[in-house]
């Protein structure tokens, strides 16, 4: 995609709206219409929405159909941001313009052809991070450990602090093992100060984030950087209620007290126990504790010295003589 200027935009602004939010009422522009002719009124409006990837030809049907503006709008913004300081303004018009036009595009029926929307690579994190900017009320978020790295941190924080400053309600749950991450740790204290919860649970869980609980997004299948954004609200109401089940199950992050530390790492070992009696492979087993494969094998290690084992067979058979089924310690709760 070209790099579009303060021309561009001032067309965009004054002609290429209006002709947007026509195809989105209308369902497209026709091939036929007059107006979009080589020689036609709008047609130099028309070029710059076809070059900005908000009308898409549909040969069959014979037009020009409308895009959603906020999977676009990150092939414009993102590199604007990117040039530098000079460039800062004016990629901040740009979207505020894109905001619009979403606005429209929300209202539209092109936007409820489905309660679904599939996102791929870039346009993932330009959809969350627009969908986060419109919240009004709540956030709810269900983290696992991997795959948070310190910049993947850094820029979620800047995204979820601007939500808190604006007043929203923020809930995030990690894992146990999150709390042996100095970036985590860094995260959570920045997003608690301002208000944030945070909890930690032993359970393995997807990623899940849910805005004013009517719009979630979670995982997509298979391909990396892929998510599904879910608008149908039986749906959306099954995901926050299993949200609030891990939640009333999760302790909180900020309690360091040593009881709870001790309940945590109980919570840890009875898990291992699980995956071990449940003959997980260690990387399925590490991921879903969300700690690496060496921290697992540490583990497991710790096991066999507690148990008197020499090897995983030995350990295992020691464990089922015993009936241990690693859900020993939720039942001394219970």
């Amino acid at each position: 995609m070209k790099g579009f200027g303060p021309e561009d935009r001032t067309l965009f602004e004054e002609r290429a709206t209006a002709l947007y939010e026509e195809a989105v009422t209308d369902g497209g522009l026709k091939d036929d219409d007059a107006r979009i002719r080589p020689r036609g009124e709008e047609r130099e409006a028309f070029d710059l929405l076809v070059s900005l990837g908000l009308l898409i030809h549909d040969q069959e049907a014979g037009l020009h159909q409308p895009a959603d503006p906020s999977a676009v709008q990150s092939r414009v913004v993102v590199p604007m941001s990117q040039q530098g300081t000079e460039l800062l303004s004016e990629s901040a018009q740009w979207a505020q313009t894109f905001g619009t036009l979403a606005l429209s595009w929300r209202r539209s029926p092109a936007a409820s052809r489905g309660p679904f929307t599939e996102l791929q690579g870039s346009a993932t994190n330009a959809f969350i991070s627009a969908l986060v900017a419109e919240a009004e009320s709540e956030l709810l978020t269900a983290q696992p450990q991997t795959g948070r790295n310190a910049p993947t941190l850094a820029a979620a924080a800047k995204r979820d602090i601007a939500a808190l400053d604006r007043g929203l309600k923020m809930r995030t749950l990690y894992q146990h093992s999150a709390r042996r991450s100095s970036s985590t740790h860094a995260y959570v204290v920045s997003v608690t100060k301002r208000g944030a919860e945070v909890r930690t649970l032993d359970e393995f869980f997807n990623r899940l984030i849910v805005v004013d609980r009517r719009v979630a997004v979670i995982p997509g299948k298979g391909v990396a950087q892929s998510a599904l954004a879910v608008r149908e609200p039986m749906v959306v109401d099954y995901l926050v209620d299993m949200f609030e089940r891990h939640w009333e199950r999760a302790r909180p992050y900020a309690n360091r007290e040593t009881t709870m530390m001790r309940e945590v790492a109980a919570e840890q070992r009875s898990m291992t126990i699980r995956m071990l009696i449940e003959g997980h492979a260690d990387p399925s087993s590490a991921k879903r504790l969300g700690v690496s494969p060496r921290t697992y094998a540490g583990y497991v290690a710790d096991l066999k010295t507690e148990y008197e084992a020499e090897t995983r067979f030995q350990l295992g058979y020691t464990m089922g003589r015993l009936g241990l089924s690693g859900q020993e310690h939720a039942d001394e709760e219970s």
